[in-house]
This record gives structure tokens, sequence and C-alpha cells, in this order.
């Protein structure tokens, strides 16, 4: 059971950096760059429902930051149901 806990780890540190990486390509990289564009298709899909229910504060999007906490908290869960099975 620790190989799969330890995949579960390095993917949910994946998905937090691509979240990060993601963010600061907004502000510096046009939409049309294929290295964004593919972030976002990753991406954009996670978000999207967030920003359903989050509406944007002024020019800000907390939908980013409130992706990262809910991979986190997966993550933890995922990492305890694991360890509990073995």
């Amino acid at each position: 059971m620790e190989i799969l806990v330890t995949i579960v780890k390095f993917f949910i540190q994946m998905l937090s950096l691509i979240v990060i990486v993601h963010v600061f390509l907004a502000y510096f990289m046009s939409p049309f760059h294929p290295i964004r564009a593919t972030i976002d298709r990753i991406i954009e899909p996670m978000l999207m429902p967030i920003r359903r229910i989050v509406p944007l504060v002024g020019m800000m999007d907390f939908s980013p930051f409130i992706l990262l906490i809910l991979i986190q908290v997966i993550g933890q869960i995922l990492i305890v149901l694991l360890r509990s099975m073995g």
C-alpha cells in the first residue's frame, strides 16, 4: 500500500504545481501559447465548478486557491484511507 501512498503524494504535488504555474502563466503568457493552452486544458475543468459557486471578488479570482486546498484535503483523505486498508 505504501507505493500507492507515494503515487498519491506525487500526484498531489504535481497537480498543485500545475495549478500554481497556471496562475502565473495567466499573468505573463498569451492564452494562445501552446504551453498555456495545454495547462488550461488540464486545470480549467477543475476550476469551472468552483467559479460557479465562488464569484469574483473585485478583480480577484480565488478559485485556484480553493482548488489547491481541495487537492490537499482530498489527497490527505486518500492517503489516510490507503494507510487504513494496508
